[in-house]
């Protein structure tokens, strides 16, 4: 039975200019490794009587579904601060956009697909390990209730690819609520296509900020600023969870405001702030404590693209551009300290809140501790009686120095924190459970995601199934579930991620 997918295919309705029409390249000998059932139903997509061969075509490109119109996006991108007039989809195919129950669109891309007009002399194939990273990566996001793109499916090839050796290949599935990003308006300013720009504008109105009133005269306007204030609000979530990106050039970052391109991406284990795990990443330009500024400069480089779409003189398109870039500073401050409230139990933000959070961030610092660890454990000591053994012994743990002088720092601070607790909310226990809440108990960490994709090259992908459901529920204590808890023993430390091109 052939499997039927509802495509609308909107961003295929645009001008020829923004895509090339491309077939996907058929692989040798695909093989299901896992589908997204509970997502492909939200998309409206049936998979009754379909079996996993069948899946298994579909979502390798062997097979192309009735009313899909495959093609690769264009667009350009700053990469590590460096201008490439043109990018666009070198090893994904975008098989078209279907919408759901309460009529969103989603695009359904396929990466790994085979070689576009964008490749670029590479390959258009993704190694095994990549997929697997995004799979793993995309749904923990979404678990963690971070915006992201998401993963339908994931289909080995039958083929080798050749990166640092040759690697087993594979095809991942990929929904976005749309894949336009900074670059793709970069894409069109660079050639001064103003109709071009104003179709593209109009088009990210209508689907991803239909709030704002079409017949405004600042309405592109309107548009930064609401896309500055979700890319404001999504990067303050990366960093209350300890997540590292590794890559955000203007190319990965979307219009939308989710996650997009999971390559060397990492969550930090002990913190430091100036943390890089990406090995392309030489200079530190995306290390953890960098991402905030790095978001505004890339929303910059868009601000230069709308220029002209803003109303008045171009002097006052630049003040207003200027304007909402500074807004974006403080919003994203103003996230990043009510997520770092929640993480602490205080349902408001007062004076003096800011202060303690940097205190505690500067003894984790210090004292390199493990950021997810060290906020589970503090869940369990909101009242002055509590028991503080177990965020202690975290001073125990492996690569840890025992400091009398932090240890005593650190009690100073819970005092003090306990002390705020007990002034402004109604019980420890309810603190306790709102902190619940917010503070993972289990992340992917660096060297579990390494291990699934280990297990799996080599056929074994019960370790990856397995970290999965560890991932699904990350702020549960699921006792099957407690060594995802722990960080990596030192010869388990992976302190360096690698991207599939």
């Amino acid at each position: 039975m052939s499997l039927h997918i509802p495509f609308r295919n909107a961003y295929a309705s645009l001008p020829d200019t923004f895509f090339a029409r491309v077939l996907p390249t058929a692989v040798k000998k695909p093989v299901l490794i896992r589908f997204n059932q509970a997502l492909a139903t939200e998309l409206g997509i049936s998979t009754d009587g379909v079996d996993e061969q069948t899946l298994a075509e579909v979502f390798s490109g062997n097979r192309v579904p009735d009313n899909a119109e495959p093609l690769a996006m264009a667009y350009s991108g700053h990469q590590f601060g460096h201008l490439n007039p043109q990018l666009g989809d070198g090893r994904a195919i975008l098989l078209g956009d279907v919408a759901d129950g309460r009529g969103r669109l989603w695009d359904i891309q396929l990466k790994g697909a085979g070689t576009t007009p964008f490749s670029r002399m590479g390959d258009g194939r993704c190694p095994l390990g990549p997929a697997l990273r995004e799979y793993i990566m995309c749904e923990a996001m979404h678990a963690l209730g971070i915006p992201t793109t998401r993963a339908l499916a994931v289909v080995s090839s039958g083929e080798r690819v050749v990166r640092e050796q040759l690697e087993p290949g594979a095809v991942f599935t990929r929904v976005a609520s749309s894949h336009i990003r900074v670059g793709t308006f970069q894409y069109f300013a660079l050639r001064r296509d103003a109709d071009a720009l104003r179709t593209l504008a109009d088009h990210v109105l209508e689907r991803h900020y239909p709030a704002i009133d079409r017949q405004r005269d600042d309405r592109y306007l309107q548009l930064f600023r609401a896309i500055c204030q979700r890319q404001a609000e999504l990067i303050a979530r990366w960093m209350n969870t300890g997540f590292i990106h590794g890559v955000m050039n203007t190319d990965n970052m979307t219009i939308s405001g989710e996650t997009i391109d999971y390559g060397p991406c990492a969550f930090i284990d002990a913190y430091h702030p100036q943390t890089v795990y990406s090995a392309i990443d030489r200079n530190g330009r995306y290390a953890y404590q960098n991402q905030p500024a790095i978001g505004q400069w890339n929303l910059a480089r868009l601000a230069e693209t709308l220029l002209s779409l803003f109303p008045g003189t171009e002097k006052q398109a630049v003040e207003q551009a200027t304007a909402v870039l500074q807004d974006y500073a403080q919003w994203q401050q103003q996230a990043w300290q009510q997520g770092m409230n929640h993480k602490l139990g205080l349902s408001q933000v007062q004076e003096g809140d800011q202060e303690r959070a940097e205190q505690l961030l500067a003894l984790l610092d210090q004292a390199g501790l493990d950021f997810t660890l060290f906020f589970r454990r503090l869940c369990a000591v909101t009242s002055n009686d509590s028991d503080r053994h177990e965020v202690f012994a975290l001073f125990e743990l492996p690569d840890v120095h025992r400091s009398a002088r932090l240890e005593e720092d650190l009690h100073h601070w819970l005092d003090d924190w306990q002390a705020a607790l007990a002034a402004r909310e109604s019980s420890p226990q309810a603190a306790t459970q709102r902190m619940k809440s917010v503070n993972p108990a289990v992340i992917p960490r660096n060297h579990r995601v390494a291990e699934a994709i280990a297990a799996a090259e080599t056929g074994d992908f019960s370790v990856f199934e397995r970290l999965l459901s560890a991932l699904a529920n990350p702020y549960d204590d699921a006792a099957e579930f407690s060594a995802y808890q722990t960080p990596p023993l030192p010869q388990e430390q992976v302190l360096r991620t690698f991207c599939g091109t």
